[in-house]
């Protein structure tokens, strides 16, 4: 059993030092300042840049969040103290299906829908053209599919939350409303904090559905009806291609590696999060 955990254990290392080794080719050649700063983008000159793609995976992220955060926070608030019972039961099994949707089925339903409403109807009011593949394509698709891991993290946060305090907060005069938001929300804080970190590791590691949504243009974006091209998406798109170039598959393999300590960052502070949230509710 040791011998298992311990292995377990090690694949995150072992990982992370594969893509390292993956993407000494690079680095040799280049500071990675320069790599992820730069904003050329040549696979045939040497050029690797990953500026925009950066950019463009941090603001679809933080899109569908911002998106996303609100929705599940107040749909979580009212499913555990306002709703009857018959509501949540026909709720939860919604969330279980919105949750085990494939991703392609996401970014089909963005492509036939998402897209095309904002091509035709919203992006005239606002710009001249757009094709509808644009950031706020990916952001809308991407909260779609976050939503479902919010609500039940919240869920399981707001239960923690004692019942003497709600009913000390109503015995003097609170509201529902004011008790759900002075007192179960401020008293969950910090696990609404780690919920949005790790709803943000998802987010940020998604691909198929922000490759059929995105465009998939190299450049940064400046408005929310710009294509975008995230990290994950340029990956997905050019693997097959690089076979040939063997620095190109270098720098491909250190967007994996940018990808993989981000990820491993937010994980390791969402972890430190919920362990204080657990010695605060004493869990």
């Amino acid at each position: 059993m040791q011998l298992f955990t311990t292995g377990s254990l090690l694949i995150a290392l072992i990982m992370g030092v594969g893509l390292y080794y993956k993407s000494t080719g690079i680095l040799k050649e280049n500071s990675a300042w320069s790599i992820l700063w730069g904003s050329e983008w040549s696979p045939l000159t040497g050029e690797f840049g990953f500026r925009s793609f950066i950019l463009s995976s941090v603001y679809v992220t933080a899109l569908s969040v911002l998106i996303a955060l609100p929705i599940a926070l107040l749909t979580a608030l009212f499913l555990t103290e306002n709703s009857k019972p018959w509501v949540k039961k026909a709720v939860f099994p919604v969330l279980d299906i919105l949750a085990g949707i494939p991703s392609v089925v996401y970014g089909l339903w963005g492509t036939l829908i998402i897209v095309p409403w904002i091509a035709d109807s919203l992006g005239p009011y606002f710009v001249d053209y757009t094709s509808g593949y644009t950031l706020l394509a990916g952001g809308i698709v991407l909260s779609v599919m976050i939503i479902p891991l919010l609500v039940s993290l919240f869920i399981e946060i707001f239960s923690t939350v004692s019942k003497d305090l709600k009913d000390a907060s109503i015995s003097l005069g609170a509201t529902r409303w004011q008790t759900s938001r002075l007192v179960v929300v401020r008293k969950a804080s910090p696990g609404i904090i780690a919920a949005v970190v790790l709803s943000v590791s998802k987010a940020f590691g998604e691909t198929l559905a922000v490759l059929m949504v995105c465009g998939n243009m190299i450049g940064t974006p400046h408005s929310l009806f710009d294509s975008v091209y995230p990290l994950p998406a340029l990956i997905a798109n050019n693997y097959g291609e690089m076979l040939s170039l063997p620095m190109y598959e270098s720098a491909l393999m250190f967007a994996a590696l940018v990808m993989f300590v981000i990820i491993l960052v937010f994980n390791a502070i969402s972890r430190v999060v919920l362990q204080n949230v657990a010695k605060k509710f004493k869990l």
